[in-house]
């Protein structure tokens, strides 16, 4: 497939659980691959995809159960951290792909920690968003503020898809109608059974995984995050954390990068320089 700097690609990568939406904005540069977070998609990224092509070959794509990607033909198996991870590598094998940097939001950051013990061609991890928690219902707790109650909910109503897009994108942040739109798309199993899964006495050990990361590991959180337990991400023993500190934005939430990429971005371009 011929590729140039100037088009970004969209193409569908049929899978074992589903037919992944992938763009690509092609070249022979280092891929940086952008994964979203739950009941969202790809399109949450067109400020960084923006930022970052012509000087990095981006990929994002659509998880199963989500935006233009189909619901996963078999839903318990694909949708949990370790079955979207095995879709996202499938899809990178598929892709030629021999090196990547990965930036996950949030259920994205979790499914890029899975990553850490299955992908060995990844050669750095940012993480936002995403508390990195041990097996159990009580140490998913400890990762998290009370009142995630909407991540693991099948069916929405009409008022929870506006919470759910207010908490997840921060109130003051831009609400365009594709991410409402993601929020209805989004299959409802696909928070059901990934809440189920986190939850379970057979999920990854993602403490673990950051913790003793040989890769890089950067995380960069809004300092106003409704979700997340700013004190347990701070207190792990990151062996390889990237400037050795957690970074905290201030003035915004769950989603800076979509809330305030001026203040993002230079971040993530930083943490990306040194693979170059």
């Amino acid at each position: 497939m011929a590729t140039t700097h100037n088009e970004i690609h969209h193409y569908n990568i049929q899978t074992r659980y589903a037919g992944i939406s992938v763009i690509d904005t092609g070249g022979n540069d280092l891929p940086v691959l952008l994964i979203h977070g739950n009941s969202s998609c790809k399109e949450v990224f067109r400020h960084q995809i923006n930022q970052l092509k012509g000087k990095y070959r981006v990929l994002a794509l659509d998880l199963p159960g989500h935006g233009l990607s189909s619901n996963a033909s078999e839903p318990r198996q694909a949708y949990s951290m370790p079955g979207y991870a095995n879709t996202v590598i499938e899809v990178l094998e598929k892709l030629g792909i021999n090196r990547v940097v990965v930036f996950g939001w949030s259920l994205g950051g979790h499914i890029g920690l899975e990553m850490l013990a299955l992908f060995p061609k990844m050669i750095g991890l940012m993480i936002c968003g995403t508390p990195p928690v041990s097996v159990g219902a009580d140490n998913v707790a400890k990762g998290f503020r009370p009142g995630v109650g909407l991540a693991g909910k099948a069916e929405f109503t009409e008022e929870d898809v506006k919470n759910f897009v207010s908490d997840t994108y921060g109130a003051n942040a831009p609400h365009e109608p594709f991410l409402v739109e993601a929020v209805i798309r989004t299959d409802g199993l696909a928070r059901q059974y990934m809440f189920e899964a986190f939850l379970s006495p057979q999920a990854t050990d993602q403490k673990l995984l950051a913790e003793a990361s040989e890769v890089p590991l950067a995380i960069v959180n809004g300092a106003d995050d409704p979700y997340i337990n700013f004190d347990y991400i701070h207190g792990l023993n990151y062996q390889n954390l990237w400037r050795r500190r957690v970074f905290n934005l201030s003035g915004v939430g769950h989603a800076p990068f979509w809330e305030s990429p001026e203040l993002f971005n230079p971040i993530l371009v930083e943490f990306l320089e040194g693979y170059r």
